[in-house]
């Protein structure tokens, strides 16, 4: 891109400030409010924006006495200002985190069937072993998580693998097999040796599409055998929902070991039965975006929370 040049010669190029001031007014489309959102006077704010047009060479504002509006080119330019304020931050995070590791932000993304029952591990690490990190948890389904991890929104995931994602590096934890939670008196609680076939006839509940969680369970069932058209008639929004139909006699589930317990404890109406080997099972990991900084660091953070979950029914899996 060829920039406007100055009388003598010189490119005028936007600096950080003045896309940092035009930002703030692309998302507010008010003088006084962007100013107060970055700490600016309005008549500097104003000048900053101004500059940004002469440096760019095109309006970016439409001003009256009443409103402020984008410029068409003004709405092409807010994308571009904003995803490059975006990636300076991510430079001072990456070097903040390389000048000392386990400090600053860490923007931890986990999916719902994870985090209830691994964040009280995740927390207790942190707490004991890096007061210094500021931990912020984002609970998403995958395809959101991997989203905001390729865009810089998180830094790193705590989710179900394989992604099958381009520039994504997985950290393994462990493996956990699947349960069979079914209605008391059902024919197959407390057995320790079901078929997988058994998943074939089964009036099954699953999570609504989106989980990662349903789309396990129905590969689980496709190897076993159940027609693939098989309807599936009723479905939840989280794992406790699912759990409470279950136990109200509308079918049958597959519950995760490290969910089992918080999920049908103090309920009698529930009975789980295990597989025969191999069981079913899924594998949880961390991961990042590929060739990250922090790389030595998040594979530090791994190994020490492999640790902290010895105590889980879980396979710890070396990485």
């Amino acid at each position: 891109m060829a920039f406007p040049t100055s009388p003598g010669g010189r490119t005028r190029q936007p600096s950080l400030a003045q896309l940092r001031a035009f930002a703030a007014v692309a998302e507010h489309l008010h003088f006084r409010e962007a100013a107060a959102e970055i700490g600016m006077s309005q008549p500097a704010l104003s000048g900053a924006v101004s500059a940004l047009e002469e440096a760019l060479g095109v309006q970016l504002l439409e001003r009256t006495t009443r409103k402020v509006l984008l410029s068409p080119a003004g709405e092409r330019v807010a994308a571009r200002a904003r995803a490059v304020l975006d990636a300076v931050g991510a430079l001072m995070e990456e070097a903040e985190a390389a000048r000392a590791p386990f400090t600053g932000v860490l923007r931890l993304g986990v999916i719902p069937t994870v985090a209830p029952y691994l964040l009280p591990a995740v927390l207790r690490l942190v707490h004991d072993t890096y007061p210094d990190l500021d931990l912020q948890v984002h609970e998403e389904q995958t395809t959101s998580l991997l989203d905001g991890l390729a865009h810089g929104r998180l830094d790193l995931l705590l989710l179900a693998v394989p992604l099958g994602a381009p520039q994504v590096t997985e950290i393994p934890l462990f493996d956990e097999d699947f349960v069979l939670v079914a209605p008391k008196e059902h024919w197959l609680g407390g057995r320790g040796d079901i078929p997988r076939a058994a998943l074939k006839e089964l009036d099954l509940l699953l999570l609504d599409e989106g989980h990662c969680l349903r789309d396990q369970a129905l590969d689980i069932c496709r190897e076993a055998g159940r027609d693939e058209n098989t309807p599936v008639t009723t479905s939840a929004a989280g794992l406790s929902t699912l759990v409470q139909l279950v136990a109200g006699g509308l079918g049958v589930t597959l519950l995760p070991r490290t969910a089992l317990r918080v999920e049908t404890a103090r309920n009698d109406l529930l009975t789980t039965g295990y597989f025969a080997d191999p069981a079913p099972s899924r594998r949880i990991a961390l991961a990042m975006r590929a060739g990250s900084a922090r790389q030595p660091e998040f594979e530090e953070f791994a190994a020490a929370l492999r640790g902290t979950l010895r105590g889980l029914p879980v396979r710890i899996v070396r990485g």
